[in-house]
């Protein structure tokens, strides 16, 4: 058959390949199949306020965003997020040339990197990096550069950085609050890679998805340093924020020649969507500071449960300054390798965790890091918590040994 390869399969794009199923898919579907508790996908197990999923069934029975919504996102929402920006970060946006709203922070990162790099580009992330970083550079015919975070601070090696930067670098790519290590970039780390960045002519996308989600430290966006304004894309998006992340509404702010550059790319993505969500979003977003201060410091206590928990089973745990994740090393436990290990674990103990390594380029660095969400309701932690702790208990009576 004309485009079939000799295995009969549809023929794959080279720099796609190595890709394959993305670690979430395999360890959900391990979880499904043993009946395991599920700490690797961070997706929490409850719905957010009940008034902002009422105002999407209200859109809905409206008839607001059930045909296409306006291409940049609803006007509604574009007011929303600018109002957002300038009420926590102190930042001004036009919500008509400054703001676009996308089908999750995901299509919005891949969106910016496709209209912002031109194959051949080297793209400098700090890893270890979400997995969807590596697809989208390799999408659009880039180079990704990593620079180490390494344990057990894993905080930003700048003269690494520094030297990272050639000729050909485009682009930072920066998390911060930080997926999966949990580290908070500080005011001074921030002013370095400002400066670095203006002095090197480079542009900068951050991700910022976990920006209510800092229990230590304090979120500031690159974007509201001194010559970030015209050359940083920020991303974040209200799945995290609001617990409805099956709705996949996030969002872009920048100058406006970002951002039409953006929505140049993006509207040959998934054009628009979520139409009726972006509605209810906007509502969300103007809910009182009480409920982001009660938000994150619920997550804070489920963060200190978790943390307490894995290090009485024998992890190694580095306690995040923020997100969804713990990052831990199971070596201690007397194990070699993260993914073995978390393949291994819904039988060992009906629980299942997410390898760091594939969040890695230098896969040495993360080999015996696993990730942990605590994004789920304390129950369900605390049950969790207790099953880890055989692996101890097996341990010490040398039954069931880590191998």
């Amino acid at each position: 058959m004309s485009g079939m390869t000799a295995s009969g399969r549809p023929p794959l794009n080279r720099r796609l390949a190595e890709f394959g199923t993305t670690v979430f898919a395999e360890m959900s579907a391990l979880a499904v199949r043993t009946g395991a508790i599920n700490l690797g996908q961070g997706f929490p197990d409850t719905d957010g306020p009940e008034s902002v999923r009422e105002a999407a069934v209200r859109a809905l029975r409206d008839g607001r965003g059930n045909q296409y919504p306006p291409g940049p996102g609803v006007p509604e929402l574009r007011a929303a997020i600018a109002e957002h920006q300038r009420r926590f970060h102190g930042l001004t946006f036009d919500p008509d040339t400054e703001v676009l709203v996308t089908a999750g922070a995901t299509e919005a990162i891949a969106a910016t990197l496709l209209a912002l790099l031109e194959p051949g580009d080297e793209v400098i992330a700090f890893e270890p990096y979400y997995d969807s970083y590596a697809a989208c550079v390799a999408m659009a015919g880039a180079v990704r550069v990593p620079v180490t975070l390494r344990a057990p601070r894993f905080r930003p090696d700048l003269d690494a950085l520094r030297d990272a930067v050639t000729p050909r670098t485009r682009l930072l790519l920066l998390n911060s609050p930080h997926n999966p290590t949990g580290t908070v970039l500080t005011r001074d780390e921030l002013a370095a890679i400002a400066e670095l960045a203006v002095e090197r002519d480079l542009l900068v996308v951050t991700d910022e998805v976990y920006e209510h989600l800092v229990f230590d430290g304090e979120h500031i966006p690159l974007i509201s340093l001194p010559g970030m304004r015209d050359r940083t894309v920020s991303i974040s998006s209200a799945g995290k924020t609001f617990s409805f992340t099956g709705w996949k509404v996030g969002w872009v702010t920048a100058s406006a020649p970002l951002v039409t550059a953006v929505r140049t790319a993006k509207q040959y993505l998934t054009f628009v969507s979520a139409g009726p969500f972006q509605y209810a979003v906007a509502e969300a977003l103007r809910l009182p500071d009480e409920y982001f201060t009660a938000f994150r410091e619920d997550l804070r206590a489920k963060r200190d449960l978790l943390v307490d928990g894995l290090a009485e089973a024998g992890f190694e745990v580095h306690r995040p300054q923020g997100t969804y994740f713990v990052t831990t090393d199971v070596a201690p436990l007397g194990e070699k390798d993260g993914l073995a290990f978390c393949r291994s674990l819904p039988e060992r103990c009906g629980v299942v965790a997410v390898p760091n390594a594939v969040f890695h380029d230098d896969v040495d660095a993360g080999r015996t890091q696993v990730r942990f969400a605590f994004c789920k309701r304390e129950d369900v932690l605390r049950e969790a918590v207790a099953r880890l702790r055989t692996l101890n208990t097996a341990r010490g009576r040398g039954t069931d040994a880590p191998r």
